[in-house]
């Protein structure tokens, strides 16, 4: 794929980038994909596919109270709990706003580690790193953007994405589906979006302009995007994910260059017909 060859033009020293079809097949590359890279808020994926884990393993549901009070798991995941962006202050009640949170996300992992007994780092490794062999990634910070992580590792979670073998795709499914719809919010390097639709954990393209995605992302595109550079988005009507993973910060640079080039990797799967 001539496509993957775009990020040779970004503003960056680094950037590494792999494409991966709905059957698990990485379809290209480019950059060194074994290089570790730290991921930001593309953690938020791996932390909330543990999460799920962890609710089919019955150690909590997505009804179980966590967070502030009258907050659920289901919540948290959502960005719905009223936290606020990093400080662990009630910025609203749940259900009523979607307030893109870190803290979030840090209550959350706290929840799964009273109900388990196990500390979620050691849960995460044995439930998701372990099973799929992702073995750079390490979560070394903040359940919310503390992880690092390799494209080869990340095109493999990719591909668990895609066809998941370590939940009930019905799961993946729910997850991957707007969760309190309608609520509007900020997404962040992004504005303000009405509405800010949301999985559990997973952000959703839907109709959001403008976005990080491109502007011929399918609507039921999911995904994250993290504040140290990096991508990974799941397109189920293209058929394919991507990873792209940098070394600078997100920035105006960002905006300018990922849609262009997630528009120009769609157009070369369309034109591969390898859906």
């Amino acid at each position: 794929m001539d496509s993957v060859r775009l990020i040779e033009q970004w503003p960056v020293d680094n950037a590494s980038t792999a494409v991966v079809g709905a059957d698990g097949r990485v379809l290209a590359t480019h950059g060194d994909t074994s290089r570790v890279y730290p991921l930001a808020s593309v953690t938020k994926l791996l932390t909330a596919y543990t999460a799920l884990i962890a609710i089919e393993e019955g150690v909590v549901e997505l009804d179980t109270p966590a967070g502030p009070e009258s907050s659920t798991i289901r919540h948290l995941l959502a960005h719905t709990s009223g936290l606020g962006f990093d400080a662990h202050k009630v910025m609203a009640p749940p259900g009523t706003r979607r307030l893109y949170s870190n803290a979030g996300f840090e209550q959350l992992t706290a929840a799964l580690e009273q109900h388990s007994t196990i500390p979620f780092r050691d849960y995460q490794s044995e439930a998701l790193f372990g099973p799929l062999a992702m073995r750079d990634t390490v979560l070394d910070g903040s359940p919310a953007a503390g992880a690092k992580s390799t494209v080869d590792d990340l095109a493999v979670f990719a591909a668990e994405l895609q066809r998941p073998t370590l939940i009930d795709p019905r799961t993946l499914a729910q997850a991957t589906s707007v969760v309190f719809p309608g609520l509007s919010g900020v997404l962040p390097g992004f504005g303000h979006q009405k509405p800010n639709d949301w999985g559990l954990g997973f952000s959703i393209r839907d109709h959001k302009s403008p976005h990080w995605t491109g502007e011929n992302s399918s609507p039921a595109t999911f995904g994250h995007f993290g504040q140290s550079g990096t991508f990974l988005w799941v397109d189920p009507e293209a058929g394919a994910a991507c990873v792209a993973l940098t070394d600078r910060t997100f920035g105006p640079w960002s905006i300018e260059v990922w849609p262009p080039f997630t528009d120009a990797v769609l157009a070369e799967l369309r034109g591969q017909d390898l859906r």
